[in-house]
């Protein structure tokens, strides 16, 4: 998909409140919720609580100063990239286990305010350091980069918010941004789906927090599409908490099927279920 076919997403305004929210949430929580599994197999909250400070860090060396440390080799395909992140990610972890919950938080917090301040200066119609490879760009605009950013920080908040039973981050003003970038994987999804043009597909995730989403077989690719007078050919209706979890590796594919209702073309429907918004 061409950049210009995008309507950019506003997200730079909401990071210092997403950031207060983390340490709030951080700051109440017990011993043994630190240690509590979360839906992301292979961390513990204060795992993701560690992956958000290691978020925070390379934005500000990478974005920021322009160092990169460590440059991949031999990255010849998407699936290098995610074992060359998946390794950055989990070495990381394995080296801040020995940080305490107290020295995280206080990180996070002075980090955290470096961060915000560093995407509120990035000018939102330039060219990105990173592309969002998961809508299939090669090049992405800075505004989409920061959506993209939003919703990392949102996902790993929402996974301990899950992982220790506190209120989930289920407001208009903070889902609705983090659903709308996800959604922008639609039409990546769907690029090796063959249908005839004009075919319709529309996602809805549910409630007043959600959002409706429709793309358009072209001759060539599939496109978003705001207005269209033909009835949808498949309709996937699914709720708001059950969306961040497929969308995000939490949920998979068939276990989504039982929860999600597909109107009109069911397996047209189902494609629309293999979203993926994250990298690793």
């Amino acid at each position: 998909m061409k950049i210009s076919q995008r309507t950019p997403i506003q997200t730079s305004h909401l990071f210092p409140v997403l950031d207060q929210l983390l340490i709030d949430l951080l700051k109440s929580l017990t011993e043994e919720e630190w240690q509590k599994q979360t839906v992301a197999k292979k961390w513990l909250v204060k795992d993701i609580a560690s992956h958000l400070l290691d978020g925070n860090l390379r934005t500000l060396s990478i974005s920021r100063d322009h160092y990169f440390g460590e440059i991949p080799e031999n990255i010849n395909s998407y699936s290098d990239l995610i074992d060359f992140l998946n390794q950055l990610n989990m070495t990381w972890t394995n080296a801040t286990k020995r940080l305490s919950p107290n020295v995280l938080i206080n990180l996070l917090e002075s980090t955290g305010k470096e961060f915000c301040e560093h995407i509120q200066s990035l000018n939102p119609l330039e060219n990105a350091v990173f592309s969002v490879a998961w809508a299939g760009e090669e090049t992405s605009l800075n505004w989409f980069h920061i959506a993209r950013e939003y919703t990392e920080k949102f996902l790993h908040q929402q996974q301990i918010r899950d992982a220790v039973g506190k209120q989930a981050l289920f407001t208009k003003e903070l889902f609705y941004p983090f659903i709308n970038t996800f959604a922008q994987a639609l039409p990546h999804t769907y690029r090796e789906t063959k249908a005839p043009v004009n075919t319709i597909v529309t996602l809805i995730v549910d409630t007043e927090i959600g959002g409706r989403w429709s793309i358009i077989k072209k001759e060539n690719d599939w496109e978003f599409v705001d207005s269209f007078e033909e009835k949808a050919t498949s309709t996937i209706k699914i709720d708001p908490q059950d969306a961040w979890l497929l969308f995000s590796k939490g949920m998979t594919p068939t276990e989504a099927l039982e929860k999600v209702e597909i109107k009109g073309d069911e397996h047209l429907g189902r494609i629309a279920l293999n979203i993926i918004a994250v990298m690793a």
